[in-house]
Formats: C-alpha cells, structure tokens, sequence
C-alpha cells in the first residue's frame, strides 16, 4: 500500500532540501524536551518515530528509564543504530488501531472496473496500546494517518470529496481521542501553504479537526519543499503545532 515506499521517499525529501527542515527538526526535538521536563515519565512511546530526524533520542535516554519507538515499518538503519541502545524498544505497528488492514480487507479486492461505492462498511478503530505507554508523543504523523489509505481508496472508489473528509476527519479525531487518555505530546502541520510561480499563495488545511487546547502550545513554519520537489516551480512551506496535552 506504499509505507515502504513512502518512507524512503521522506529520507530522500531531506536530503534534497539541503538544511532547509534544520529549523523545524530543532523546534521539534526542543519541544519534546520541554514535555520530558514537565511530566518527567518513565517511560515514553513515540508514534512515527521513522528515521529519528525530529527526535532527540540520545537527550531522552538521559530523562527518562525507558523509549518505545512505534512505527509502521522501521528503516533497517534504524533499527541496527538505536535497536541496540540499551532501554531502546522497536515496535512495528499500526498505530491506526488496524485501520489500514481494514481498508486493505474492505477494498483490496476492487479494481478500476469494479469500484467501491461507499466507506459506511469501514470501521475507524482508535489505536489501542499493548501496555502501558507511559508519556506518548505523536509525532509529525496526525494528518498522514489518513494520506496513504485515501490515496489507495480513491484508486479504487467512486467516492465524493465530502465522505472522503469526514473519513479524514474521524481518523484524526480517533487519534486525538487516544492521546487524551495519556500524558502527551503532538507535533503536526495543520496546513500546507503553496506559493506558485506566479506569487500566488493558496493555503490548503491538513488538520481538519479541531486541536486540543493542551497546558503548552507552539507554532512555526517547516519549509518542507523550497526545492519545488511536488509542484515544479512552486514553494511549499508547512504551518506546525506543537501541544503538550
């Protein structure tokens, strides 16, 4: 369903931007720590942790007893870097809750002749942890939970814009529901902003539920595509939130 992919695509994004993400990689990595501090937990578990870009791993082995690094699929230089730090955890998991065998069952078997007409039959679970998480930080992954799942049902549905942003919508709300149940963070862009060659500034929302007013709250921008990597000779810069909830 394209997470390989997808994933390998984020690193190469970086890459390309030549120091443009420094600003946002620090802003995260400082508000992480700042949650460390207030709630000084045991333990912590981080959904999408992916390549450890926006997270100061090293910074929160030395406040806390022990980290949970959760992730669809974790790169293999990950896993052989920080699978063997002492008091480091690898879990590979759906942090959907199961969403995406759900919609890989209920829509796997359509095709572009035979097309889903509806998303009423797919369940939107809310992510159950396996134990106790301890302090959970949400990280940078809120708005793409639904990315990859839209894309594959569009390929395969006659499905209106509007049930496509309610589905959008629920599964953002399912993962704020979780992170209200635990001391925690999230760290998300709520929307892209795209310039195009012409000067022309379109400001598109990625975060179509509403935030949780939480005890800290931050903003910034994360000039996630300077290059013109998605849009050719347009700009595409990120407006970020971080809450400790």
């Amino acid at each position: 369903m394209g997470y390989y992919n997808y994933q390998s695509g984020l690193i190469y994004r970086h890459l390309n931007q030549e120091g443009e993400w420094d600003e946002h990689l620090t802003r995260c990595r400082e508000f992480i720590l700042k949650a460390l501090d207030f709630y000084k937990p045991e333990k912590v578990s981080v959904l999408g942790s992916g390549w450890l870009l926006e997270l100061p791993l090293p910074e929160m082995l030395e406040k806390t007893k022990k980290v949970c690094l959760i992730d669809i699929v974790h790169p293999p230089e990950v896993i052989s870097q920080a699978g063997i730090l002492e008091n480091v955890e690898l879990i590979e998991l759906d942090v959907t809750g199961g969403l995406i065998e759900e919609v890989w069952n209920k829509s796997g078997k359509y095709s572009f002749f035979n097309k889903l007409q509806s998303l009423s039959n797919i369940n939107i679970p809310e992510y159950i942890p396996e134990s106790d998480p301890g302090m959970v930080v949400s990280l940078n992954i809120l708005t793409q939970l639904e990315t990859l799942l839209v894309d594959f049902l569009r390929k395969r549905s006659k499905i209106s814009e509007e049930e496509f942003d309610r589905f959008r919508t629920e599964i953002q709300k399912k993962h704020i529901d979780f992170l209200k149940k635990y001391e925690s963070v999230l760290i998300t862009d709520i929307a892209e902003v795209i310039t195009d060659k012409s000067g022309n500034i379109k400001s598109v929302p990625t975060l179509v539920t509403d935030l949780p007013a939480g005890r800290l709250k931050e903003e910034w921008t994360w000039n996630f595509d300077l290059k013109g990597g998605d849009f050719y000779n347009s700009r595409s810069v990120m407006k970020v939130a971080a809450v400790i909830i």
